[in-house]
């Protein structure tokens, strides 16, 4: 297997290893789709082609669902148009058995600021601070999926055979989440197993002279932490980062302590107020 290949497939496991943001209760009325875990396996049919790291994880995702013997896909990344202006996209309609099931994929990187907002849900936010997980419950909510009840899709559910009214709707909504650095949160509703690592401002970065770190590239932020990579020394690191940071950009790196433990962590170019 080729270099590329063999990434693809760790970014499969990558995916496959992420939990689900909240399982055995709804947030926001949004219910998950709960599958009995299955061994992990290797993807079949390798696509080398450059996606971004959403529509890889729907493709992911779609090879997941194709290892269940009891789920078949009836439809996948279907756009919704009217007047050739595109009003939306249905991700996913699956049969479970014999249940029709619209289904809607996230896969999200989120921080936790205790200052933004007054829930548990509010206090997640974007490494880059423009989105939140509030807003994309809320877009998920009113916008996607009532997306199936439009007039627009009726057609598209018609060479189905389905009828809007009779299919279940659900998420696949997994995300790796951030805390700050040497700080506890408690979680009540989402699910700490994404606990993925933690974050630090830019300004207190020095505080890791000592360590080795690596800088993925956007779609290797679905790896678990790597051992054979080429590790750079502080230095190395601090200059390939201040112009990210300078950019207002936080990038998402590796770091190994000289202890030999490694971790994932995020430095933002913001500061808690």
């Amino acid at each position: 297997m080729d270099y590329k290949s063999k990434n693809i497939q760790l970014q499969y496991q990558g995916y496959l290893n992420t939990p689900l943001l909240w399982k055995n209760h709804t947030v926001l009325g949004l219910e998950q789709l709960e599958l009995p875990k299955q061994r992990e396996h290797q993807l079949k049919e390798l696509s080398t082609e450059p996606l971004l790291l959403g529509k890889r994880v729907e493709r992911f995702v779609i090879a997941e669902l194709q290892q269940y013997n009891n789920i078949s896909i009836r439809l996948e990344n279907a756009q919704i148009n009217h007047q050739k202006i595109t009003i939306g996209e249905l991700d996913c309609i699956l049969i479970k058995d014999e249940f029709p099931i619209h289904l809607e994929i996230i896969y999200k990187f989120y921080l936790y600021d205790a200052n933004v907002g007054t829930t548990e849900i509010e206090h997640w936010i974007g490494p880059n601070r423009k989105d939140t997980l509030a807003k994309k419950l809320h877009k998920l909510k009113d916008k996607q999926l009532p997306l199936l009840f439009n007039e627009h899709t009726k057609p598209i559910l018609n060479d189905l055979h389905l009828n809007a009214e009779q299919i279940q709707q659900r998420v696949c909504f997994k995300a790796q989440l951030f805390i700050p650095y040497q700080k506890n949160i408690v979680f009540d509703l989402l699910n700490k197993e994404c606990l993925a690592g933690f974050y630090i401002p830019f300004s207190e970065v020095e505080q890791f002279t000592n360590c080795n770190f690596y800088i993925p590239v956007k779609i290797d932020w679905l790896l678990k932490v790597q051992t054979q990579v080429e590790w750079l020394n502080f230095s190395q690191f601090y200059e390939r980062i201040s112009p990210i940071i300078a950019n207002k950009t936080a990038p998402l790196c590796w770091v190994k302590f000289p202890n030999g433990m490694m971790q994932k962590f995020f430095i933002v170019w913001w500061v808690n107020s």
